[in-house]
């Protein structure tokens, strides 16, 4: 997808010139992109589509284990009158 998107990109640049400076400006801008897009880190979807799903994993862990330390808390701690120190 990146790559269709470059390449649409830079023909516009190229057209965007006159025809003798068309081949280095389209050259020109594709390198700069490629560039930036790789200093921008990108993930495909599918990468950020597994991270999300493990991200999701985690959180329903984390919730699991948190109601189990409350109930666990509570056991401890049965709820009662204060008692007078």
């Amino acid at each position: 997808m990146i790559t269709r998107i470059l390449d649409q990109i830079a023909a516009t640049a190229r057209a965007a010139v006159p025809p003798e400076f068309g081949q280095d400006v389209e050259k020109n801008v594709r390198a700069v992109l490629e560039s930036t897009f790789q200093r921008l880190r990108l993930v495909t979807r599918e990468e950020f589509e597994v991270q999300q799903g493990v991200l999701q994993r985690t959180r329903d862990l984390v919730e699991r284990l948190e109601k189990q330390v409350a109930e666990l808390e509570g056991r401890m701690n049965p709820p009662g009158p204060p008692s007078a120190s």
